[in-house]
């Protein structure tokens, strides 16, 4: 499944790392684009959202409703 998330946190390409690094340990295959100007990131994903959102919000960069 694909999901767009708004992480207002993400402003650097520092920042984008991190966020693909903790959803690479829910899905190790999921494929994630971050784009820090719109603070969006897409991922391509397996997993559930709320796994996907919970490892955000562990890593520090918890996506906005």
């Amino acid at each position: 499944m694909t999901l767009q998330l708004k992480v207002p946190k993400l402003v650097c390409s520092a920042c984008a790392k991190t966020i693909t690094e903790a959803i690479k340990k829910v899905d190790a295959n999921a494929i994630v684009q971050a784009d820090p100007k719109m603070k969006l990131i897409n991922i391509e994903t397996q997993a559930l959202r709320t796994d996907i959102e919970t490892a955000l919000a562990l890593a520090g960069y918890p996506p906005s409703a």
